[in-house]
């Protein structure tokens, strides 16, 4: 296990990383357009220009969650500041198996699953947020 300094590094390079323009446009493209209702619609993104973004974004949160799954980052930390790892996550979390299934995908979000399968709360709070996405998506239509 990390120590807290440690941790707090592994965090702010995570940070870094996260102001990178393109990963800023794309994460801001996950949050606010990102929001398939059915597997399908996930087929359709991935014949889209927009899919970049969604294997950038899912691939740097399930990198981040694996520090974590593997102890290099503080699990307590990692959630102090990652909500919108869970932000991301939501938007599949309910399909996620039929995604892997029918994309042959078996790895995608594993690290991020195991991560919020130990975040207190985190299915409730996913559940909103799913919410809110949805509403927000249905004023923008």
């Amino acid at each position: 296990m990390s120590t807290p300094h440690e941790s707090a590094q592994s965090l702010m390079q995570l940070y870094e990383l996260r102001r990178e323009a393109k990963l800023r446009e794309a994460r801001h493209w996950m949050i606010r357009s990102f929001n398939p209702a059915s597997v399908e619609d996930i087929g359709v993104i991935m014949q889209s220009d927009e899919y970049v973004y969604v294997r950038m974004v899912v691939g740097y949160w399930d990198m981040a969650a694996s520090f974590v799954v593997h102890g290099a980052i503080d699990p307590a930390m990692f959630r102090e500041v990652s909500g919108e790892m869970l932000a991301v996550y939501c938007k599949v979390e309910h399909m996620i198996d039929v995604i892997r299934e029918t994309y042959g995908q078996a790895t995608l979000f594993k690290n991020v699953e195991a991560v919020a399968a130990e975040w207190p709360g985190a299915k409730e709070r996913m559940a909103a947020m799913r919410e809110y996405f949805a509403n927000m998506a249905a004023q923008n239509d």
